[in-house]
């Protein structure tokens, strides 16, 4: 109950506050790439399901440069009545 305040804390009291210090600095790095890993696991699972639905309704998409894909995507996004279907969907990150 008696303990002296000091105006000047004492070394291992500071050595003890900056290990504290580095340790949750720490702790905040590995959250953040816990954070980073999951946001690229997710995005890579939404990148293998689309990427199979497109193969499953174009068959011949397995066949298709990466390029060719691209090129035959926007022609579908330029035919009749696409821009008004697209206004319709959800927009990404909405429930359906």
């Amino acid at each position: 109950m008696n303990e002296k305040i000091t105006a000047h804390p004492s070394k291992e009291e500071r050595e003890k506050v900056l290990k504290e210090i580095w340790q949750l600095e720490n702790r905040k790095k590995i959250l953040e790439n816990k954070q980073r890993n999951e946001e690229r696991r997710v995005r890579t699972r939404r990148l293998i399901e689309r990427g199979a639905i497109l193969e499953g309704i174009f068959p011949l998409a397995p066949n298709l440069s990466g390029a060719e894909v691209k090129a035959f995507l926007i022609a579908l996004s330029h035919l009749p009545g696409a821009v008004e279907l697209t206004a319709i969907l959800p927009k990404s990150g909405d429930t359906p």
